[in-house]
């Protein structure tokens, strides 16, 4: 499974992002779909620890979807790592499914933390690493983080947090689509300087284009194997919200509302052709 080109196994996560929101009516399709190329590299591109057969293996890594609206994402990536049948995505948000539209503890496999209300999962990650310490485990937490969230004072006591406690271990990659629910971000609540505020907040602070798969993996693997001691690493991702499908590149209001069975039509041609047409916002 792993040995799948990258961009292919990105291909694959999109439709199925595509068909379980589609069945489901609901969900987030953008949010997931900007994010396809980092958990690509996470789980596949030799970034991740982890073995799909045992999921609660001690010396795992731990991914912490902060962002829980793009739940339909971690459910494909997670299917595809083998953690449970690709079949369960199609019960997504249905009523006594464990596939739900925001990740629950305790009901998939390879779900780390129950995320969802905005803004806590970079606490849940120190809570992770914290523990780690208390217990001599030697693990790395990634945490996704969306830009939306960002505007929420929790994400930067957890930033302050993370630098006080010398968390090297924690690495979270920020999904920078530039757009929330409501609109873009530059209206909404600015996050810029970004780069400088993550910095002055005692992180180390790393950049790279979130849809090329090859450069996510080199810049992961820079990250995990020369960590700077005592110091948290933040990977800000330059993405396109809903990246892969010009339609909704061009609409933001498809943060949380399915494609009609027409729309996702047209959105399969255009991922299995992978070539979305520019968009100009």
């Amino acid at each position: 499974m792993n040995q799948q080109p990258l961009q292919e196994i990105a291909r694959r996560l999109r439709l199925d992002i595509l068909d379980a929101t589609t069945i489901a009516g609901s969900g987030h399709p953008s949010s997931s779909w900007s994010s396809v190329e980092i958990l690509t590299a996470l789980y596949f591109g030799g970034i991740l620890r982890y073995r799909a057969h045992e999921p609660d293996w001690p010396e795992r890594d731990r991914f912490i979807m902060s962002k829980g609206h793009a739940a339909p994402l971690l459910y494909a990536a997670l299917a595809q790592a083998g953690y449970f049948d690709r079949e369960m995505l199609w019960t997504l948000r249905q009523i006594d499914s464990p596939v739900q539209g925001h990740p629950i503890l305790g009901l998939m496999p390879g779900v780390e933390a129950t995320t969802g209300s905005l803004g806590q999962g970079l606490s849940l990650g120190i809570g992770h690493l914290l523990g780690a310490r208390l217990d001599g485990l030697d693990f790395r937490v990634f945490v996704l983080l969306g830009d939306g969230e960002c505007e929420a004072g929790q994400i930067w006591e957890a930033a302050m947090a993370a630098a006080h406690f010398k968390l090297d271990h924690l690495i979270a990659i920020l999904d920078y689509n530039k757009f929330q629910e409501t609109g873009p971000i530059s209206r909404e609540m600015a996050l810029e300087p970004l780069v400088d505020k993550w910095t002055s907040f005692g992180w180390r602070v790393l950049e790279v284009d979130g849809h090329d798969v090859d450069a996510i993996v080199e810049t992961l693997q820079h990250a995990t194997r020369n960590p700077e001691h005592g110091t948290p690493t933040i990977l800000i991702a330059h993405t396109i919200k809903g990246k892969g499908v010009s339609f909704v590149e061009a609409d933001f209001t498809f943060h949380g509302r399915a494609l009609t069975p027409e729309q996702a039509e047209l959105a399969r041609v255009e991922i299995l052709a992978g070539q979305a047409m520019e968009v100009q916002r």
